[in-house]
């Protein structure tokens, strides 16, 4: 174990480069998620042995153009991608700019790539063949801040919150003639 978590630190380190600016650790579970046909690890074509397989997706964006890295480690044998804007499970080759399996191992994935400034993407977690799936963390870090773009609904509890809090303004504003 203490020989596997040496090997993962130094091939972050080799990722990572040396000016690393931010840093955001994320954590999840693929299994029970949303599935799709994965692609192949060059993103040159869908996979035969992966028709349906569990992923989870992080959309983020980042303000400073830059190599980011990416590391993925799991409880499964694993894969990750990258997509430029969304990802769209229904069209899984549509965007996508870099894959990899087996990093280190079968329970690692991850890749650099040069990412644009306020550029949206797309990093996808996923199992390389049907029923492999399971609990992952995953690293990114790179030159500039990582921040992640809020779902739709997000936006619509905040439409509403903002909503609310007017239309109380409009009936203190209304008591107070």
């Amino acid at each position: 174990m203490s020989f596997q978590r040496t090997t993962l630190a130094v091939a972050l380190a080799l990722l990572a480069g040396s000016s690393q600016a931010a840093i955001v650790s994320l954590s999840g579970d693929t299994t029970g998620g949303p599935s799709f046909n994965r692609l192949l690890e060059d993103v040159s074509g869908l996979s035969s042995e992966g028709t349906s397989v569990r992923y989870a997706a992080y959309q983020f964006t980042v303000d400073a153009a830059g190599l980011y890295t990416f590391l993925t480690t799991a409880n499964f044998d694993n894969m990750a991608f990258l997509y430029a804007g969304s990802f769209d499970a229904t069209l899984p080759l549509a965007g996508a700019l870099k894959g990899n399996d087996d990093l280190v191992s079968a329970t690692t994935a991850g890749f650099s790539h040069a990412l644009q400034a306020g550029g949206t993407y797309v990093y996808l977690t996923t199992g390389f063949a049907n029923g492999d799936a399971g609990v992952f963390s995953t690293t990114i870090g790179g030159p500039g801040l990582i921040a992640a773009v809020p779902e739709p609904s997000t936006y619509a509890l905040l439409a509403l919150g903002l909503a609310a809090v007017g239309a109380v303004a409009r009936r203190q504003g209304q008591r107070g003639r």
